[in-house]
């Protein structure tokens, strides 16, 4: 069922390679400040279509079967792509590589764990505390990106690790609210 809400869907992971080939460094590993740019405008995009597409679907009473599965791959596709180029970019790089792998390796745990308990019919619904972490986690990749963009401005790459920081720690203790549900599930 290809709806609006789904190909907005759709688009953000349509283009994630061109969002992972605008932050790939160019000869010998220079950083191309423009391509970071380039980057935040689309980032700042796919974030926009990642709001519209759940808004219009509900707005349209169109949410799907179909989006309900793929928006939230969607959304982990690029927030992987992200944090692995900006790790390979060493834009995160040192003890802030921590924060990023908390990050993806709750994405990894948490699909998981849904996937189980999607199996035994067990809906976990997304918490308040959750979709801040979520929030948190945009702010500080869209913050890393536009740091590599403007790199005169050292605070906007601070902003964007403190915020890393704050959505590794949210994401530690979401992570382990939705174990807490599993496990009660789990023989």
């Amino acid at each position: 069922m290809l709806t609006l809400p789904n190909l907005l869907t759709l688009s953000r992971i349509i283009t994630v390679p061109l969002l992972v080939a605008l932050l790939w460094p160019g000869e010998m590993g220079a950083r191309w400040t423009t391509g970071y740019g380039l980057a935040f405008g689309l980032y700042c995009l796919m974030g926009i279509t990642d709001y519209f597409d759940g808004y219009l679907a509900r707005a349209q009473g169109a949410v799907s079967k179909l989006g309900v599965f793929l928006d939230p791959i969607a959304d982990k596709i690029m927030v992987g792509a992200v944090i692995l180029m900006l790790a390979a970019t060493r834009d995160i790089a040192g003890i802030h590589i921590a924060a990023a792998m908390i990050i993806l390796l709750r994405e990894i745990a948490v699909s998981g764990l849904r996937e189980f308990l999607a199996g035994l019919q067990v809906s976990v619904p997304v918490s308040r505390l959750a979709k801040w972490k979520t929030t948190f986690q945009l702010i500080a990749l869209g913050a890393l990106i536009l740091a590599g963009a403007v790199p005169q401005f050292p605070f906007v790459q601070s902003v964007g690790i403190l915020t890393l920081w704050a959505a590794a720690i949210l994401t530690l203790i979401t992570g382990w609210d939705y174990l807490r549900v599993g496990i009660k599930h789990m023989d």
